[in-house]
């Protein structure tokens, strides 16, 4: 059960360890982009390419493919970023366990958006936990974790193809303990969880008052999907790529404290100063600073304050 790109390895992970996956549960297929296409997700893409039944309900709780896979009497069921809960029901409908391949290290970041969540944080690494499911949000027992460093360039995206790999090693190298049954899991200590809820639009803004440090990692938390961004001389110019400088300053964070043909530097909080490498005004393509600065920005000058 997954939706995903996290989600794919999973899935052809089992089918290449030999595992017989009776069916691929998904969320629906939905329009995407600016035309709207309808989308399949990339896991009924390979589930329909390996022959493996898909089953997509909008809600699955009461729904007739919730039945389905129940009436089927899965040894396992295994889950990476489906997306919805499942019923007690389902759960207890395994003769041997359903497992979580959650993309953090818990009980840190339990939740729909725990990469986002680790890298906006400015952590040093995140992970790989395989937990029992129970019907409360990520909070069963973990059988496995793996941590890896969130490095200096990651983004979601690239967080997300790197714990996809890790996240299905873990569970091939998991599954044949729990079916011995030479397993212990270890319960989460309730006193260290820390959710990581969906982003709302509203934090998709960016904070100058923010060190330099924190708000580039909330553009790479925010990218490929769903984007940050700035008022920046009161017009929403969405944020794409920033850089970290070495300078310091004593300007109003939101303030131009360098500008050159090839440069922009803001000025944001504790002194700190940010790179902008790539934007994206509204309505126009995504551009390297360079080509902003020839057009759309040509009226930005050093000392003004363009984020307030």
């Amino acid at each position: 059960m997954g939706t995903p790109e996290f989600a794919v390895p999973v899935l052809q992970g089992l089918v290449d360890n030999d595992y017989d996956v009776v069916a691929a549960v998904t969320q629906p297929d939905r329009p995407v982009g600016r035309k709207h296409r309808i989308q399949q997700t990339p896991v009924k893409k390979l589930a329909v390419s390996l022959k493996i039944p898909v089953f997509q309900p909008a809600k699955l709780s009461g729904s007739a493919e919730m039945q389905r896979v129940i009436d089927l009497h899965p040894d396992f069921i295994v889950t990476a970023a489906y997306g919805q809960f499942l019923p007690t029901k389902m759960l207890n409908a395994v003769k041997i366990a359903a497992v979580n391949v959650h993309g953090s290290l818990l009980p840190k970041y339990r939740g729909g958006a725990p990469v986002q969540y680790a890298i906006m944080n400015g952590d040093k690494e995140t992970g790989i936990s395989l937990i029992y499911m129970v019907k409360k949000m990520d909070a069963g027992d973990i059988l496995a974790q793996k941590a890896i460093p969130i490095e200096d360039d990651d983004d979601t995206e690239s967080m997300f193809h790197k714990l996809s790999i890790v996240g299905r090693d873990v569970l091939l190298q998991t599954l044949p303990k729990i079916i011995s049954g030479d397993i212990q899991a270890t319960p989460q200590d309730a006193d260290k969880v820390v959710f990581s809820p969906n982003i709302k639009p509203e934090e998709e803004e960016l904070d100058f008052n923010q060190s330099a440090f924190l708000v580039d990692a909330k553009v790479r938390a925010l990218r490929p999907d769903p984007g940050a961004y700035a008022m920046l001389n009161g017009k929403r110019v969405k944020i794409w790529q920033t850089a970290v400088t070495d300078d310091s300053t004593t300007a109003v964070p939101g303030t131009v404290v360098k500008k050159d043909k090839h440069d922009l530097y803001l000025a944001a909080g504790n002194g700190s100063v940010l790179s902008l490498l790539e934007v994206q005004p509204a309505g126009k393509p995504k551009q390297a600073i360079t080509d902003y600065l020839n057009g759309s920005g040509q009226s930005l000058k050093v000392g003004q304050q363009v984020i307030k």
